[in-house]
């Protein structure tokens, strides 16, 4: 892969990262309890944490494939 392909793609990792963390954080605000309905506390938290887990080890894979493109940019040689 072309160094300067490498180091976009790696730009782009890091873009998905803070991309989920955006939807992450727009479902923790919307699954908030609401005195007008919606679902209580203990239906949020185990949200909160569902999704938590499904979005840190998305994160954690974006996080080790940037790594590694970087590393391919500046000429390494990871597998990837």
């Amino acid at each position: 892969m072309p160094p300067r392909i490498a180091k976009l793609a790696a730009f782009g990792a890091f873009g998905a990262v803070a991309f989920f963390l955006a939807i992450y954080l727009l479902i923790a605000v919307a699954s908030v309890p609401r005195h007008t309905g919606g679902i209580d506390w203990v239906e949020a938290v185990v949200t909160w944490i569902s999704v938590g887990i499904a979005v840190l080890a998305v994160v954690a894979l974006h996080i080790v494939l940037a790594r590694a493109l970087f590393d391919v940019a500046r000429g390494g040689r990871r597998p990837l």
